[in-house]
């Protein structure tokens, strides 16, 4: 968001101000075309989009004494069960394997993502492609450490450029009962990723870098993907990424959002509570460094589970002392 604080106070907060926010399902869609605020794309205008949603919906719930679940939807889960999501496709498997069993372990979460393929960016520190072999290590190697009862899911970023290789490894995840591949191939190569998944028993996941509702409209559409992960930051708020969910629903497929991290998890779980097709487990990448108190749940991962906050708007609030830390951003 640092970098995108012009976005949000030059081109989507003059748009909200003055305006009824009964009508915030109606906004957020105008806001898009706005001052051809469409033309940013992606996380560009979906970030600060989203931001101005959350404080809405929060403000409105504070209003109304209802839980933000209740302001978007019908409530359909109490409690969230989480997997573990997981990073380090740099490392050698056997690195790898024992900081995702730490992970895990921190967690208590009942089930857990790991990378395979490579990241298609570098940074000057970072070669990101890893050991050589390592995917086709690391996918039974996993399966061996927790045992038949975890779920295990696998995410390759959008890394494979050829289908063939993308479904040879869609295969091997088959082969040690993984639950579901997520983004094979590039996440706008459409056709790419139906192929994929009209290859494979697996299901195919994919939607995180999904910015328009039509890309998602066309992979159910044509059964290019199993389950929609929009994620509630990038796709611009909560009340957008329920709508994919619906669409879905619609068609018979579940969802499992995409969590950006952070405080983003608070968001997901009211997200996820009104969701009627959510998957078995949502993306889980750790607890909030922030200041905050929740008084209707430990916002802990119990059983597996993590209750979702009953208490007005999100159910949680920052130590004012640390807000008081902060200065508001007028103008850039």
């Amino acid at each position: 968001m640092s970098l995108l604080y012009p976005i949000f106070v030059k081109r989507l907060q003059p748009f909200f101000v003055d305006q009824d926010a009964r009508r915030l399902d109606e906004l957020l869609e105008k806001a898009l075309v706005f001052a051809f605020n469409f033309r940013f794309g992606g996380l560009a205008i979906g970030i600060p989009l989203a931001t101005i949603e959350f404080a809405i919906l929060d403000m409105m719930g504070r209003i109304s004494g209802k839980p933000v679940g209740r302001l978007i939807g019908k409530i359909h889960n109490t409690h969230v069960p989480v997997y573990q999501a997981t990073e380090w496709r740099e490392k050698p498997v056997e690195e790898s394997v024992a900081l995702i069993r730490a992970a895990v372990e921190r967690s208590k979460a009942k089930a857990v993502k790991i990378k395979v393929g490579a990241l298609m960016f570098m940074t000057k520190d970072l070669d990101a492609r890893g050991p050589a072999g390592r995917t086709e290590a690391i996918i039974p190697r996993i399966r061996e450490t927790f045992g038949d009862d975890m779920a295990l899911y696998a995410d390759a970023n959008g890394y494979y450029e050829d289908v063939s290789e993308a479904i040879r490894m869609g295969k091997l995840l088959e082969e040690y009962n993984y639950s579901y591949f997520e983004e094979p191939v590039f996440f706008d190569w459409l056709e790419g990723t139906k192929q994929v998944a009209d290859a494979l028993s697996i299901p195919v996941a994919g939607g995180e870098q999904q910015h328009g509702i039509h890309a998602f409209r066309w992979l159910l559409a044509n059964d290019g993907l199993d389950i929609v992960q929009p994620d509630h930051y990038y796709f611009g708020g909560m009340i957008r990424s329920l709508k994919v969910a619906r669409m879905g629903e619609a068609m018979g497929k579940e969802c499992i959002p995409h969590l950006s991290g952070g405080f983003g998890f608070i968001y997901m779980l009211h997200l996820v509570s009104a969701m009627p097709n959510a998957g078995p487990h949502i993306e889980f990448k750790g607890y909030t460094d922030l200041p905050i108190e929740c008084k209707t749940s430990s916002l802990r991962v119990e059983d597996g589970k993590i209750k979702v906050p009953t208490g007005p708007g999100i159910g949680v609030d920052i130590d004012p002392d640390y807000v008081k830390k902060h200065g508001v951003v007028e103008d850039i």
